[in-house]
């Protein structure tokens, strides 16, 4: 039997990754007054208008808009914790070591790739962003120009060389 893998924060009390950059903060910020100006109060409205029509248990429009407000609420909850547990990432460190916020160049069987090591609400790793809780993230982490990171996937292991940390 194979048991479900569920995303931290969801369905379990995994806390979601409270690293972040300046710009994910601001957009959470912004996303949370757009809901709370916006989106909460028409739908408010909506329930209030539909609550009038009568009988609750046959009022399937009024359902919904109950339904939609419920998952409204819960957003700009989940974007409140997020907000209120952030950390902050200083990108604009000039470290001789990876840390979270460096964007690292490493060598890859002579190919040359760019990365930036940020939490895990941001990353994207065809545009160059990974987490630092990925395994290559973590095996960046803390290494200087010059070392060797190991990555060990399946029976292999993969040397990624650092070449340069902004």
């Amino acid at each position: 039997m194979r048991v479900p893998i569920r995303k931290g924060g969801k369905y379990t009390y995994i806390k979601a990754d409270p690293y972040m950059t300046q710009e994910k903060f601001d957009d959470l910020k912004k996303n949370l007054q757009r809901l709370k100006k916006d989106v909460q109060p028409g739908l408010a409205k909506e329930v209030k208008r539909l609550a009038l029509m009568g009988d609750f248990s046959e009022n399937a429009a009024y359902q919904i808009a109950k339904g939609s407000l419920r998952s409204i609420n819960h957003r700009m909850e989940e974007i409140t914790k997020q907000i209120n547990g952030a950390i902050i990432i200083k990108t604009n460190h000039s470290s001789h070591i990876v840390l979270i916020g460096s964007l690292v160049t490493i060598a890859l069987n002579k190919k040359i790739i760019k990365y930036h090591i940020l939490g895990s609400s941001e990353t994207n790793p065809s545009a160059g962003t990974i987490s630092y809780l990925s395994p290559l993230g973590q095996s960046l982490l803390n290494k200087s120009i010059g070392d060797i990171a190991k990555l060990k996937i399946d029976d292999k292991t993969i040397e990624y060389k650092i070449l340069k940390i902004n």
